[in-house]
């Protein structure tokens, strides 16, 4: 006998949609911990449940993960960019995580040059500022190696 082909959609029902996702997100972190023995991945995977439940699996640590994402699109870390002062957000304690990734999401765009229109003249000198710093840290770390180099051929 074969499983019964099930529409995908969201579930009406409050307690057959938190099953099915108990049972679901079990059967994800179980794949993604095979697919990380079987082939040697490095995986990281984070949910969020509908009642902003945070549940993970890394198969190293998350961080790491995270970090080697960032670099191989080319998008460094910025935790300490003070992106906060060209970006006027309130923080608002009622902000589900997905939205706050939305708000990061478009800040990260805007860092690096795109949907900048709704941003104000000062908002655009401060992310200005914020890139000059950026470029002058990556030139001092690069002049550092390329100094470096030189010295022990």
């Amino acid at each position: 006998m074969t499983r019964k082909r099930i529409q995908i959609k969201k579930i009406d029902n409050i307690s057959s949609r938190q099953v099915t996702f108990s049972k679901r997100r079990k059967g994800l972190f179980k794949k993604a911990q095979e697919l990380s023995t079987l082939c040697d991945a490095d995986i990281a995977l984070i949910v969020f449940s509908a009642t902003n439940k945070l549940f993970e699996y890394a198969s190293s640590s998350i961080q790491k993960v995270i970090e080697r994402r960032s670099q191989c699109s080319g998008i460094h870390r910025l935790e300490h960019l003070p992106i906060e002062q060209f970006m006027q957000f309130e923080s608002d304690s009622n902000d589900t995580p997905r939205k706050k990734v939305e708000e990061k999401t478009h800040e990260l765009r805007q860092l690096n040059g795109e949907d900048l229109q709704g941003l104000t003249l000062h908002q655009l000198q401060k992310l200005e500022e914020v890139l000059k710093r950026s470029l002058a840290s990556v030139s001092r770390v690069k002049d550092e190696k390329i100094y470096a180099r030189n010295q022990h051929p």
